[in-house]
Order: C-alpha cells, then structure tokens, then sequence
C-alpha cells in the first residue's frame, strides 16, 4: 500500500465517533487558539496606554521672569492632561504616593514648587536645572515602568527646549547688543582713528614747530648774549654819556653863569659885528669864485710886462754907445718884473693847483656867512636862547642819567634774560626730543587705532545679528537641535505584526507537536507488513502535513480578517507557512519515531530552545553566548528572518535562504525517520518493555 492510501486510513480513525471527531478538531483549531489568542491579548498595547491609571501632581508656584509670568508647570500639565500617553489623574502629593504603593495608580509625576523658577534661572546669571519627579512601582507592573522611562524622556526633552528656548534667546539678543555695541565700538575706533591722525599731524606740526622754536631759541640765545655783550657797552658808554654830559651840564651852567649877562648887555653889538663878518664871508667867497681868472689874466699881464720890459732893456742898453744912464735903473726894473712874473704865474699856478681847496675855502666862507647872518639874527636874543640852550642841556643831562640808570638794568635783565634764554633753548630742545617721541608714539597709535578700528569691523561683521524673527527660528533649533527623523523601512504598524514572525512559528510547532501525540509517527500496521522505511516515514508525516496546512490556513484567516494582520506578501507569506509546517511536522515525526515517549519531552525541549534563540523579541546579539552560538542552527531562526521580510516587506534573501534550510531540515528528518522505521521493524525487549511510556 503506497504512502499516501497509509495516512488517509490514518486520518479516517478519526472519523469514527464524536469524540475522535472532536479531537481532530480541536487539533485543527490549537495553533489558532494558541497563536492568535496569544497576538490578540497584546496586538497592540503601545494604543492602549491611556487606560493606564497614572498620577499627575503639579506643585509649581510659577515665577515672574522680566514682568511676565511663567507657568510651567501648569503648561506642562495641561499638555499631558489633554494627551493620550496615559489616563492622567490629577492628584495631590500625597494621594499619589499612596496611589503607587497600593497599586491604584501604576506610577506618578510630580512637577516641584520651584519648577518655573529653576526653568526661568536658565536666562539668568545662576542656571538651575528643573526636576520632574516620577515614581515607578515594578511591584505593580514592571513593563509599565520601562514604558514610563520612555515617555517621560519625551516629556523631559520637551520641557528643556522650553526652558532652552528663553536661555538661546537672551544668547541671541545678547549677540544683536554685542553686535550693535561693537559697531558703535568700531565707529568711535574710527573717529578715534581720525582723531588721533590730527593729533599725528599735529604732533608733527608741533615737531616741526618745535625745530623752528629750536632754531629762534638758539638764535634767542645767541642774540641775547650779543645784547648783553652790548648792553655792558651800552651800560659803560651811557655811564660815560652821562659823566660827559653832566660834565657839560656844570660846565655850561658855569660858563652861562657868566656870558649871560655879557649877551644879554651886548647883544645888539653882536649882532652888527656878525653881520659885517657874514657880509666880508660873503664877499670873500665871491671873489674866491674868480680868483682863478683873475690870478691867470694877472700872470699873464705881467709875464707880458716883463717880456716887454726885457725886450725895451735891450732895445736901449745891450750894445749901443754910449751906455743910456738909464740902463742900469732899467735893468732892476727888467729884474723887477721878471721876479713879479714868475711871482704872479706862481700864485696863478698855486690857484690852479688848488681850486678844489679853494671851493672848500668858499665853502667854509659860506658856512661862515650863514652863521655869522644867523648869529647877528639871533644874537640879540642870545641870553634867552642861552637859558633855552642850558636848559636842554641840563635836560639832556637828566636824560643821559636816566639812560645810564636804565642801561644798568638793562644790562641785569638781559642778564637775566641770558640765563632764560639758556634754559629756555635746553627747554625747547627737551621738547623737541619729547615732539619727536610723541610723533614716533603718534605714529604706532595711528597703526593701533587702525587695526582696532579694523579689527572692531572685522569683529561687528563676524558678530551675528539677529533679528526677531531669525531669532526665534534659532531659538527654536537650539533650543532642540537634535530631531529623530524616524525613517521606518517597512514599518510594523502595531506591536501583534511585529511579533508576529515570532508567534506563528510557535504554534505551528505547537500544532505538529500536539498531532503527534494523536496520530503515530510511524504507522504499525506498516511496520507490521514489512512496507519500506521510506513508505512508512511519508505515511506518518503525510497527514500531520496536511493538518498543519489546515492549521496555517485557519490561522492565517483569523489573524488577517479577525485581528487585522496585514502582509505584504500574503500568498508568498502561505506559501512559506506550509513549507514552515512541513518541515516541523518532520522534525517532530522523527523525534517521536526515534525517542519515543521521550520524545515528546525532546520535542517540547526543542521548542523552548528555539524560541530563546531566535531573536524573536529581543535581538539575539543582547542574549548569553550560548545562544548566539545555536542561533544560526535551528530552523525557527531562520523561519521568523523569512517571516518578518514577508509579512512587514524587505529583501527576499533571507526567505530564499530559509527556504533551503526547511527544505534541509524537512529531508534530514524524514531520512532520519525512515532509518528509525526500518530499525523499528527489528522488535526487541526494549520495545516490548520499554523503560518509560507516556
């Protein structure tokens, strides 16, 4: 009888009666009661946080913080209030404590009295940091608690960006004030810059001042010393001015002591005689104007006379006889006029020769005619001009005296002024040396001034300055810089289809370990009969096969219709279940074919070593090495990896590979089950009496 004849006569005994008919369908229904009531008690517990009982005590005060109110703590709880992340109760410190510890409420959050004022303190000089108090009993519920860490995290990032937000903002308004104080800063460098380039030129001006004051210094110096050189002089000839004229003065006050009253007695006498010497000079000097023509004309006439004289001697006297009585006498007269010739051409040339005396003796006469005219003009008057005269003279005197005194003092003040002049010259050369210094200063200030100046631009420029809009958007990514973009490749939309890769395999192993136990892994009329191993193996695995594909078929419709499950590939994810069923089906047949009674309890050890290593909860990275070490070997871990990527989506490589592994699996199990038929049908006293039955 062929394989398939031997597990339909199999599936028949169940046929018979109501009972065999029951079983086989509880059979049919355990992986559905077992899998789906097990993914529909937690399908989706995340969506049901808010029938979770939770205490919510809000102590806050508020704080003032720059005339306006804050009340954080009441913002706080009026956002969790109107949340659905728990079923929030409004309770008073107290109450929630008790709550907790008796199990009324599964956990509690307290916002403290001071909370508003730590989260003002962020914007001030001395930051504090605000404190939520959460109370947690894993006596109650642990889950709840790990639940509660994660969304309290959130509840705490968002009321620090709060409390970020005013502390950025007043960073941000403090970088517009520094911005505008360094421009204004940087102006004032650069009317410092320009200030300072005029005390620049002005310290050169003053330099240059300074070498011109140093030339009119020395000059200074140098002239006053020639001053009081000539002052000394001037101090001894005035002393010598004032002797001689007060020598003068007596003297003249002596001789007007006595010619007064003589002019004024004779006065008139004076006169006359003075204007006949004024007439004689004038005379004089007239004839002084001719004299050269007249002395020539005379030398001429008597060399004339002579000539004739001479010529008439000796006409009458040289050779005539007798001798003329008269010759003798005539001859002393040639003599004569011979000697009064040459006199007269003597005086003629002395005249000639001296003309120019002669004009100054006419001018000599001159001047003797106009003071000779001028003394008979006045020399009736002469007493009264002389008491004029002697009282200038004595006025001279007392002037002379004054200026002999005053020459004196001069002569100490450019004394004084010498010395002064000195100091005054080392004065100005000390302050040229300083101008030249100042200059040199002047200069590197101008350099510095410039690159404070540069520098305080370059500065404003780099300091932000933000206004109020771009303020607030800063604000707002400061005070939160770091956002989770969660980017879910394939993406389990509730925690029963994320857990779902898990379960399904379970009860599938479940079903095939369940059906074992009512129909045998190996059939014994077979057995019996002397059929092949091979014969027997399929026989016994054929009708566990099909009920498992029954079993994945009900399931499967429960869990999509009943519970929602969606999958991406539903014919593939099928497909897959019957070879995942299969495959079990045949790993059990052989463990109950080989072992036995005890083979159940291996099956059933297999089960749970499967389930803690294939990484169906928790990835298997974070269990004990033993684990991670039998994770890759058995065939649920590769069955919940093929699961996973057909229900939620992904690469099908890991269903491909786990394909093979099944396939691997299921005819290693079923080699190993016909290797046990065929020892089975060798009967011994082991299994007439076996050690252990159940």
């Amino acid at each position: 009888m062929r394989s398939p004849k031997l597990a339909a006569l199999e599936l028949k005994r169940f046929g018979r009666g109501r009972l065999p008919r029951a079983a086989l369908a509880a059979l049919l229904l355990l992986p559905l009661l077992y899998g789906a009531l097990y993914l529909w008690s937690f399908w989706d517990p995340y969506g049901k946080l808010d029938k979770i009982p939770v205490a919510l005590v809000n102590s806050d005060t508020g704080a003032t913080v720059k005339g306006e109110r804050l009340t954080a703590g009441d913002d706080i709880s009026g956002k969790l209030l109107h949340s659905k992340t728990f079923d929030w109760h409004r309770t008073s410190a107290a109450e929630a404590r008790k709550g907790v510890a008796n199990g009324t409420y599964y956990l509690s959050l307290t916002v403290p009295p001071d909370f508003s004022r730590q989260i003002a303190s962020s914007s001030g000089k001395t930051p504090e940091t605000g404190a939520l108090k959460v109370r947690t009993n894993d006596a109650n519920n642990y889950i709840v608690g790990q639940i509660s860490r994660s969304v309290f995290s959130e509840v705490r990032a968002a009321a620090s960006a709060k409390a970020s937000r005013g502390f950025y903002d007043n960073i941000f308004i403090s970088f517009a004030d520094i911005h505008g104080e360094t421009e204004k800063a940087a102006k004032s460098a650069d009317k410092l810059g320009q200030g300072i380039g005029k005390a620049k030129k002005g310290a050169d001006d003053l330099a240059a001042g300074l070498a011109k004051a140093k030339e009119g210094s020395r000059d200074l110096k140098s002239g006053l010393g020639r001053l009081y050189k000539g002052s000394g002089t001037l101090q001894t000839g005035a002393g010598g001015v004032a002797d001689g004229t007060q020598a003068l003065s007596d003297k003249v006050n002596d001789v007007a002591a006595k010619v007064r009253p003589f002019l004024k007695e004779h006065g008139k006498e004076i006169g006359d005689v003075s204007q006949l010497v004024a007439d004689a000079s004038r005379k004089a000097s007239d004839n002084l104007d001719t004299l050269p023509e007249t002395t020539a004309t005379a030398a001429a006439k008597a060399r004339k006379a002579s000539d004739d004289l001479a010529a008439d001697y000796r006409t009458r006297c040289e050779g005539a006889v007798p001798v003329d009585p008269e010759c003798p006498a005539l001859k002393k007269s040639v003599a004569a006029a011979g000697t009064a010739a040459d006199v007269a051409e003597g005086v003629n040339k002395l005249v000639q020769d001296n003309t120019t005396q002669l004009d100054t003796l006419g001018g000599h006469l001159d001047d003797l005619h106009d003071q000779a005219l001028w003394l008979a003009h006045h020399a009736p008057h002469l007493g009264t001009d002389l008491d004029t005269a002697v009282r200038k003279i004595n006025t001279l005197n007392s002037g002379a005296q004054k200026v002999a005194k005053g020459a004196g003092t001069l002569h100490t003040g450019l004394s004084t002024a010498k010395s002064g002049a000195s100091d005054l010259d080392s004065g100005v050369g000390r302050a040229r040396g300083g101008a030249d210094t100042l200059g040199g200063g002047m200069y590197r200030l101008v350099d510095g001034s410039g690159k404070l100046s540069g520098g305080l631009h370059d500065g404003a420029a780099k300091i932000p300055d933000y206004g109020k809009q771009d303020r607030d958007s800063r604000t707002e990514v400061m005070s939160d810089p770091v956002r989770l973009v969660n980017q879910a490749l394939h993406k389990a939309p509730n925690y029963g289809t994320g857990f779902a890769p898990y379960f399904i395999p379970l009860s599938l192993w479940v079903g095939a370990m369940v059906a074992y136990m009512l129909i045998q892994p190996l059939n014994g009329r077979a057995l019996a009969a002397g059929a092949s191993s091979w014969r027997i193996a399929l026989a016994g695995w054929l009708p566990v096969a099909a009920i498992g594909v029954l079993q994945t078929l009900a399931l499967m419709a429960v869990l999509h219709w009943a519970l929602g499950l969606q999958m991406v590939r539903a014919a593939g994810t099928l497909g897959f279940l019957m070879l995942v069923t299969a495959c079990f089906a045949a790993i059990v047949q052989w463990l109950n074919a080989q072992f036995g009674s005890a083979g159940r309890i291996l099956v059933l050890a297999l089960l749970m070593l499967q389930l803690t290593s294939a990484g169906g909860t928790y990835p298997v990275q974070t269990s004990p090495r033993f684990f991670n070490a039998v994770h890759p070997f058995l065939p649920m871990t590769h069955v919940v990896d093929g699961l996973r990527r057909l229900i939620t989506g992904g690469g099908l490589g890991p269903v491909w590979s786990a394909c093979g592994v099944l396939i691997g699996y299921g005819v290693a199990a079923l080699a190993l089950t016909a290797w046990s038929a065929r020892r089975r049908q060798v009967w011994s006293l082991n299994r007439l009496h076996p050690e252990l039955s159940l």
